[in-house]
């Protein structure tokens, strides 16, 4: 009896869906505080699954009625709510959140739903509540777009309930893209019901429904899909992407190899792109996995510098979490914050890709929309120049004023993509007008925005490298802006980063780009130091072994450390920088060290090392100031005392979390715990400091990745 009533309640429910009162199509545009459109925006009708996503121009089309109320939620901003009135149109602003993300999960280009308000309705419907379910042919909520689910996951998600027609587990979407006229039977059986029937995958409960012909049965996805007119996107294969392989570092002994040398390194590039694979469904190529870039994509809560120095040193040591009798050692830069009324003048030249790689929308289209952003953060003192290259290169604008914004972004708005990608000459004639505009003592930059599927020279990455070399000499700084993918050429973006007094950031959506360009813009284009080169040497009485997680590109030999003219990284007003360094103790015995035989005559090194039992290591630093030649030395030596894990900052957990699950994607031999669980627990140990919400965002990214590494 109960059942039947159940059924009845819910076939009466979808009738009285389909015959409720009429409803009009909603329209209008989502923007930021800066006027700037946001895609990507989830709009959903408060109560209902009724959503719609806003597009690249932040418009958004909806069916609603007059007292709904519509909701508008986006990552890193304030959810708000407006209710349906007599009007169609309802453009709204989005505020940017300081409160961590809670309620929605970045995926590609937008958001989806928050699995915990899925959780709710489906017990709402195992109770019998269903009138929180409804069916439609032309309105329902789907998911953001670039989010592709494998076959195997076509049952329930973690924390959804279970949909299953005429036998065959569906997805969310599928079931709302059913006519209701073909429903028969209507059946929700509560969690415990489902999963004794369907197993662990209906643990949230089922939603069975048979069709009045079985239209459904035995139908694969993709057929189901098809018929439903339910359109995919193939996860685009990185197959043409290009990404320059590295060995991982192994553990030396101070004993052979007293010092570490390394070059500081900003770019964040590679969080952002596996951030792009993870959110498209897409397994990880272990070369595009830089660790010291996802460790350096966020921002750590260290002391400004009280000296003369432009950036402070903050060192802890404390237990690795992947290798119980092994320590790490994190080492920490924070620049100084400089006013923006104190910023030197910038003399920008952007050198825009408009070859025919260029035309997706997640490359030009997006990038001019990134521009826009850094537009608004231009003041009168400031200057623009706009060059553009194809199959030749030319000047679109020349240096415009910072007050001339609508000038500016008139000018961005007519570039269309097209053409061979001949990226030499536009190199050199970017340069050529930012030395011509030259600004002493001021902000003198080009930033190069393209895929990286260019040609410099007969033999692309040798001549591009001694091209960009070359410009090094000029004083003009390098900012790269990676877009798109299927084409991506990483290891060129890096090539020019690393040679061309440069930093490197990959745009995977507008949300990045507001990130990058404009709240991080001081850090990410005013330089306080360049040049900026690490030394350490470790004491063989305290550490047996050690090895420089990461930065395996930006290794430097001993020499270079004190010569001026090897290039290093630079350091942006309130940037972080955050190195990890994993040490095996003395007297600790190791699977990961090569013996070493303790009967050579010539290479056994005497070590005098008695009146310093209190010091692990002693860490030098050389910079240079923006516009000078000469280094300046910082020495700092650091003690033996280490604090346990628990004991430890917030700042070390969460490095060190990162760290983790870089070294689990390129599936490093040289830690023995990879598991996904333990390194979220810890990075949620660790999430303070998390303004923007990125540090929650990576959590998730972690907990969802065993489905595709």
């Amino acid at each position: 009896m109960k059942s039947l009533k159940l059924i009845s309640s819910a076939i009466a429910m979808l009738i009285c869906f389909v015959t409720m009162a009429q409803q009009r199509t909603i329209t209008g545009t989502v923007t930021d505080e800066n006027s700037i459109a946001l895609p990507g925006v989830n709009v959903y009708i408060q109560k209902t699954k009724t959503a719609a996503t806003t597009d690249f121009d932040g418009k958004y089309s909806i069916q609603a009625q007059k007292g709904d109320i519509l909701v508008f939620s986006y990552v890193g901003m304030n959810t708000q709510t407006v209710t349906v009135q007599d009007s169609n149109i309802i453009n709204i602003t989005l505020k940017e959140s300081g409160n961590q993300l809670q309620e929605v999960v970045t995926v590609g280009y937008g958001t989806s739903k928050s699995r915990k308000k899925m959780v709710k309705e489906s017990r709402m419907m195992a109770q019998g509540k269903v009138s929180s379910l409804q069916i439609s042919s032309n309105s329902q909520y789907t998911p953001a777009p670039n989010v592709s689910m494998p076959a195997s996951e076509s049952a329930a998600p973690k924390n959804e309930p279970m949909y299953i027609v005429d036998g065959v587990p569906i997805k969310a979407d599928q079931m709302a893209k059913i006519n209701p006229n073909d429903i028969d039977d209507v059946k929700v059986l509560k969690d415990e019901s489902a999963a004794s029937i369907y197993g662990s995958k209906a643990a949230n409960g089922a939603v069975i429904i048979a069709t009045k012909k079985g239209l459904y049965k035995n139908l694969s996805e993709q057929e189901l899909d098809k018929k439903l007119n339910i359109i995919r996107p193939n996860p685009t294969l990185p197959t043409q992407e290009d990404y320059d392989t590295f060995v991982e570092n192994a553990f030396e002994s101070p004993k052979t190899a007293p010092l570490s040398t390394f070059s500081i390194d900003v770019d964040n590039a590679s969080y952002t792109n596996i951030r792009r694979f993870l959110n498209s469904g897409q397994e990880v190529p272990k070369d595009a996995v830089r660790v010291e870039e996802m460790v350096n994509f966020f921002k750590y809560n260290y002391p400004q510098p009280k000296n003369e120095h432009p950036f402070s040193i903050n060192t802890e040591y404390s237990d690795s979490p992947w290798n119980s009798q092994n320590k790490i050692l994190k080492i920490g830069l924070q620049g100084k914050s400089i006013p923006t009324n104190d910023l030197p003048s910038s003399n920008l030249v952007f050198l825009i890709d408009v070859s025919g790689s260029m035309e997706d929308m997640n490359k030009l289209p997006l990038l001019k929309q990134s521009m826009k952003i850094l537009v608004n953060e231009l003041r009168p003192t400031d200057k623009v120049s706009i060059v553009v290259y194809a199959g030749a290169a030319g000047m679109v604008l020349p240096p415009t004023s910072g007050n001339e914004k609508k000038t500016i972004i008139k000018a961005l708005d007519q570039l269309e993509a097209g053409g061979s990608t001949a990226g030499g000459a536009g190199i050199e004639l970017a340069y050529k007008i930012a030395t011509e505009n030259f600004i002493k003592g001021g902000n003198n930059r080009v930033i190069l925005a393209t895929d990286g599927d260019f040609n410099v020279g007969s033999s692309s990455n040798s001549d591009m490298e001694k091209l960009i070399e070359e410009k090094r000499k000029t004083g003009v700084f390098l900012t790269c802006l990676g877009y798109g993918m299927g084409n991506y050429k990483d290891s060129k973006m890096e090539i020019l980063a690393d040679k061309g007094n440069g930093n490197y950031a990959y745009i995977d959506n507008i949300q990045e780009a507001n990130r990058f360009l404009g709240k991080e813009f001081k850090g990410s284009m005013f330089a306080i130091a360049k040049d900026v080169k690490i030394q350490i040497e470790f004491n063989p009485k305290q550490v047996q072994a050690y090895r420089l997680i990461g930065y395996e590109n930006r290794k430097l030999r001993p020499e270079d450390f004190k010569n001026d003219a090897i290039d290093a990284g630079e350091l942006g007003s309130n940037h972080t920088v955050t190195a990890l360094y994993e040490i095996i103790p003395a007297g600790v015995k190791s699977d990961f060290l090569n013996v070493q035989p303790d009967d050579l005559k010539y290479t056994k090194t005497e070590t005098n090392s008695a009146n310093y039992s209190n010091e692990l290591a002693t860490i030098k630093f050389r910079y240079k100031k923006p516009d000078g030649d000469k280094s300046i030395e910082m020495v700092q030596v650091i003690n033996t005392k280490s604090v346990s894990l628990n004991q430890a900052s917030d700042d070390f957990k969460f490095s060190t979390a990162v760290a983790w699950f870089g070294l689990k994607l390129r599936d490093s031999k040289l830690i023995t715990d990879k598991s996904s669980e333990s390194i979220a627990e810890l990075a949620q140990q660790g999430m303070s400091f998390d303004k923007g919400g990125y540090k929650a965002e990576f959590i998730r990214l972690v907990e969802t990745s065993e489905r595709y590494n």
